[in-house]
This record gives C-alpha cells, sequence and structure tokens, in this order.
C-alpha cells in the first residue's frame, strides 16, 4: 500500500513594502509642505532651504535606522544584558529616565520651554525617546503577564513604573505628557479581555489633567480661556488665523505655494499649524486626502499587529499606532479649535528632526514584525 504523498509546504517572510512607502511618501510630502509653509520666514532669516534641509537630513538619518530596525529581530529587545535580569527594553525605559532628568538640570530653553538636551554635537528632545520607551517597556509588560490586565491591579502596577516617567514629562511639556498618558491608556486597553475598569481611569486621568492645567502655570489655564472666546482673546491670534486659513481654502485649495495666512500671521506655520496651511492651499479635498493616508498607514498598522508571530510584537504595532492615532488626531483638533490649544506636531509632516526620526524609528519596528510573519 503507498503512502500518501506529503505536500511539502513552503513559508516566506513578508516584509510590508506597502507600509515603508507609504511612511516615506508621507515624509516627503511633509517636506514638500514645510518648503511652502516655511519659505516665508526663513527668507527672512537670509537662507529660504533652512527647514527643508534640516527636516531632510533627519529624514534620510530617520530612514536609515528605519531600514536597520527593520531588519534586526524585534525580539532582541527581550534579550538579557550581561546575564543579569534587566533587558534591552529595561536598558531603554531607564535611558529614558536619565534624558528626562537631564533636562530639568541642563536642558536647552527655546521659545520659553525648556524641553531639549544636548549631548555634544546632538540636540534632540527626550521626550520623544521617552515615547518609544514606554511602548516598549509595556509590550513587554504585556507579554510577560497580560492576564493581569484583565483586572484593576494589573493597571495599576503598569502605572506605578509609568507615572514617574510621566511626571517628568508633564515637568517639561505637557502636550508630550498627554501623548504618552495615550499610549498607556491605549495599549492596556487593547490588551486586557475587561474593559469596563478602564472608564473609572479615564475620568480619573481627564480630571488630574485638568487639575494640573488649573494649579499649574497660569498660561496653561489662559488656554481655556483663548479655546472659548476664540474670536476675541488677544492671545489667541495664532489659532484664530489657523481657522482664517482653513475658511479661505475652501473645497479645493488656493494652490500649494499660494497661503496668504503663512506670510508671518500663523506663527511658525511650517511646525504645529501645518495643517492650517494644507487646507488653505490644498483645500477640504487635499485636507481630507492627508487623513486618508494616515487612516491607511494605521490599517496597515492594525493588519501586521493582528498576524504578528507573538504578543510582544503585536502590542509594539500597538504601541506605534496608538501614538500616530492620538498626535494626528490632537493636531487636527487644536487646529480646527476643538480642543484648548496644546503643542502636538503632525506626525512625519510639521517640522521637528527628533520626531521625524523617532517615529521613522518606530516604522522600522513595525516592520521587523512585519519581516517575521510567516505565510505559506
Amino acid at each position: 500500500m503507498m503512502e500518501g504523498r506529503r505536500e511539502k509546504v513552503r513559508y516566506t517572510r513578508q516584509y510590508d513594502y506597502a507600509l515603508l512607502f507609504l511612511t516615506i511618501g508621507i515624509a516627503l510630502f511633509g517636506v514638500i509642505m514645510i518648503y511652502s509653509a516655511g519659505y516665508y520666514t526663513a527668507s527672512i532669516q537670509n537662507n529660504p532651504f533652512r527647514y527643508v534641509k534640516s527636516q531632510l537630513a533627519s529624514l534620510i538619518l530617520g530612514a536609515g535606522v528605519m531600514v536597520v530596525i527593520s531588519l534586526v529581530d524585534y525580539q532582541v529587545l527581550m534579550q538579557k544584558i550581561f546575564h543579569t535580569r534587566l533587558t534591552m527594553v529595561h536598558f531603554l525605559y531607564l535611558m529614558a529616565m536619565v534624558f528626562q532628568t537631564l533636562v530639568l538640570f541642563i536642558g536647552i530653553e527655546m521659545n520659553g520651554a525648556k524641553r531639549w538636551l544636548k549631548l555634544g554635537p546632538v540636540q534632540f528632545q527626550p521626550s520623544e525617546v521617552t515615547k518609544i520607551a514606554v511602548i516598549a517597556f509595556i509590550s513587554y509588560a504585556v507579554y510577560q503577564r497580560r492576564r493581569d490586565l484583565d483586572h484593576l491591579k494589573g493597571f495599576v502596577r503598569i502605572l506605578i513604573f509609568t507615572l514617574p516617567l510621566i511626571g517628568l514629562v508633564a515637568k517639561e511639556n505637557l502636550s508630550s505628557a498627554i501623548i504618552v498618558v495615550g499610549i498607556v491608556f491605549g495599549m492596556c486597553f487593547v490588551a486586557s479581555r475587561k474593559k469596563m475598569y478602564f472608564i473609572g481611569a479615564v475620568i480619573l486621568a481627564v480630571l488630574a489633567i485638568v487639575a494640573y492645567i488649573f494649579l499649574g502655570n497660569g498660561f496653561r489655564a489662559d488656554r481655556i480661556e483663548m479655546w472659548l472666546d476664540v474670536e476675541n482673546h488677544a492671545r489667541a491670534f495664532q489659532i484664530r488665523q489657523g481657522l482664517y486659513a482653513i475658511a479661505s481654502g475652501g473645497l479645493f485649495g488656493k494652490g500649494l505655494g499660494e497661503s496668504m495666512q503663512k506670510l508671518g500671521y500663523i506663527p511658525e506655520a511650517y511646525n504645529d499649524m501645518i495643517f492650517s496651511v494644507i487646507c488653505e492651499e490644498l483645500g477640504v479635498v487635499g485636507a481630507v486626502l492627508v487623513i486618508f493616508a494616515f487612516l491607511v498607514l494605521l490599517w496597515r498598522i492594525v493588519v501586521i499587529a493582528c498576524h504578528a508571530p507573538d504578543l510582544f510584537g503585536t502590542m509594539l504595532c500597538v504601541g506605534v499606532m496608538v501614538q500616530l492615532a492620538v498626535q494626528v488626531l490632537i493636531n487636527v483638533a487644536v487646529v480646527t479649535n476643538s480642543i484648548p490649544s496644546t503643542g502636538i506636531p503632525m506626525p512625519l509632516i510639521s517640522y521637528g528632526g527628533t520626531s521625524a526620526a523617532i517615529i521613522m524609528a518606530e516604522m522600522g519596528i513595525v516592520l521587523g514584525v512585519s519581516r517575521q510573519i510567516k505565510q505559506k
């Protein structure tokens, strides 16, 4: 009796080129918009390509890091260091703590805020490093003890470890602290099978942020007043001009490079308010296409997360997805005056070297997860 032939099954590793090209495409679109929105300001400083050169340098560095990270097995983050109980995840978390602490003492102050750290020739925002450190830390914690998050005590344990870092970030930059809080809540919410206790946790978090705004520096409470009376408040000039830009853009916009509000009316139009320039030059259609591009990007990350070979890879993708979603949502909401003003950039589009490089590195981690997915 002849034995039935067994069909040989070959497995191939998948590299998500769609995510790679989409990330690069959004970043290059950001360079074009930074050139358009920042040309006037840069020309006054006798350097028309100042912001474009700086952003391109950061993106090229970030793209190189993204490719290198994507070719490395992401599980290296869980490897032990020098035969101790510490892993690369713990090292990254401790490094973020050190950087955030150094900012308090030797940080560089720009535009009235001490958020930057300069180590030799390199200047960066430690809060951007903190975001990726928190994503890696929570991913590892969920991988080790996911069932704990089905109960409140598991979530509280995560908060105990992350609150010191969140507190340091909030001391320097409330906007970045809000993003980190969003990452923590979003990742824990996805990992937990029981969601009810998150309602109380979210309410407490909102109350804590509101209390910090009103009990902290006066300018934070002033932003609430600006939001409620944007037409008349003396310090609501930036948001007001941004709304004028959105309204004047119409359906199809004035054309690329034809914005009027960027000519000194919107301060630093190439930065957090760049979405208003997109609306003015490309109209509602252009703005919707930008948001659609981000939705497709998030969808690709979700697909990779669902097919990741282990829970650690899934949570890494979830963390990156939550961060991008929170930043895009808050940036659009601020520019349209849907929420009080806060300095959160549009990912890969707003001017900012540290943010662009770190996000590219995070996308490298997601691509690294996709590379470990085996398909028949």
